[in-house]
């Protein structure tokens, strides 16, 4: 079995108004990643992914391109103790 991860990541450029959050989703339920992704206040956007660790890259792989609209400057994964307990993947407000 493949070994599990976890990462907060906050991505940064013209990321806001761009649907970056449902293609987010869109892309996780492909790839089989669970977690959650959101709008800041301060334009990034944040997301929280939880799956194998290949999966996991290949999300944050997407995220450095994003959707077509988008530009994105920079992606920063941190990693983060795994816990299991994210189930599917959601759009938070």
């Amino acid at each position: 079995m493949e070994e599990m991860t976890r990462v907060h990541v906050i991505i940064s450029g013209k990321v806001q108004g761009v649907y970056f959050r449902m293609e987010t989703r869109r892309a996780a339920e492909k790839y089989g990643v669970a977690g959650w992704v959101r709008n800041r206040a301060d334009g990034t956007v944040e997301a929280v992914f939880e799956a194998e660790t290949s999966r996991v890259h290949q999300l944050l792989e997407w995220c450095r391109k994003g959707p077509p609209s988008a530009r994105v400057d920079q992606v920063s994964p941190e990693p983060e103790r795994y816990t299991g307990q994210l189930k599917g993947f959601s759009i938070m407000y």
